[in-house]
């Protein structure tokens, strides 16, 4: 006798749509927010419109992308959801607000397992909180649901950020010169980077990250920290000084990100003892046994943003960026190269 098999859904496979449909109705709230005047369309198209405003006569689109990386791993471990999508922003926009570009608008990247949707829109959330902090529009994205991809309450995030600059604006660096002035901007904590190495940290050390750690704030508190999203005082700045270069401190930390945005004739020497280390950061280091230059090849150490000026500017600029409520101050400067030196000198 011929058996009939059972009907198969979508649902049975493991795909819920109406836990995708519900997601997309939940953040459109927050999408909307962001929204800018050149963004032509909502949510829930299958493509983003915008347009170029007119204020610009050469308009050139930057472009960048990036992840969270293994921060997730203590996002899903501390079932701490809401500032990764704010982490995801800020990677994204601060690396092409160092070429002068004002981010246009936001594109996420949301994959997992099963959706869990009270946590997809907390990440999502922040996503749309970060580019409220960065003046960009979240105009769309995607939520992959893949069964049998990710392990169960994980997933991996991406972001794509689009800015624009006036051709004649763009910064390159190539008028940083000998003479002219380093200048560091504060950081929130580790941002998104080196976490490989703070989860060894870690496992090697077994801390209660739920204990008081700096002041009011728990380890957790303070691992978990948003990427500081430093696009609207700098922004400002250009507008008002000539900004020569800049450089986000992300993976390979001071010591390799510097280097991006120099002339090959010259060097950045950069004094550590300007500013004080993050107790975060002096606590990786003694936990983890870690050599100092190692710090400063892996993590901000506390400078997330770095700003090349002028000598004559840099007294402006510093009071400028603190007015606009960051922490600037002069960590450096700029010499002659000798040889083939490493183009960042961190002493």
């Amino acid at each position: 006798m011929k058996t009939t098999s059972p009907s198969l859904s979508y649902r049975d496979a493991g795909v819920d749509i109406d836990a995708g449909d519900q997601l997309v109705e939940n953040i459109k709230p927050f999408a909307r927010r962001t929204m800018r005047p050149e963004v032509l369309g909502g949510i829930g198209g299958f493509g983003g419109l915008v347009e170029i405003s007119k204020k610009y006569r050469e308009p050139v689109l930057v472009s960048g992308t990036d992840g969270v990386g293994t921060k997730l791993k203590l996002a899903f471990e501390l079932n701490r959801h809401d500032t990764v999508g704010i982490d995801l922003v800020g990677m994204s926009v601060n690396d092409i607000l160092v070429q002068g570009a004002e981010p246009l608008f936001f594109l996420d990247y949301f994959a997992c397992g099963k959706l869990d949707v009270p946590a997809a829109t907390e990440v999502i959330k922040g996503i749309a909180g970060g580019c409220e902090q960065a003046g960009c529009a979240l105009i769309g994205g995607e939520t992959a649901e893949m069964p049998g991809m990710y392990p169960v309450g994980e997933y991996d995030l991406a972001g794509f950020a689009v800015g624009v600059v006036e051709k004649a604006n763009i910064i390159t660096g190539r008028d940083i010169c000998a003479g002219d002035v380093v200048i560091g901007l504060a950081s929130n904590g580790a941002h998104s980077n080196g976490y490989s190495l703070v989860r060894k940290i870690i496992e090697r050390s077994k801390p209660d990250l739920n204990a008081k750690f700096d002041g009011e704030r728990t380890l957790a508190d303070c691992i978990m920290a948003p990427t500081r999203i430093y696009v609207k005082p700098l922004l400002a700045l250009m507008q008002s000084l000539t900004v020569k270069g800049m450089a986000h401190i992300t993976g390979g930390g001071i010591t390799e990100n510097v280097p991006r945005v120099l002339p090959e004739n010259v060097v950045a020497d950069i004094d550590s003892q300007t500013w004080q280390m993050p107790k975060l950061f002096r606590w990786l280091r003694e936990q983890g046994n870690v050599a100092e230059q190692e710090m400063y090849r892996t993590f901000n150490c506390g400078i997330g943003m770095v700003v090349i000026v002028s000598k004559e500017n840099a007294a402006t600029a510093i009071a400028q960026l603190n007015a606009a409520g960051e922490q600037a101050k002069v960590i450096g400067a700029i010499r002659a190269r000798n040889g083939e030196e490493h183009q960042t000198q961190v002493k």
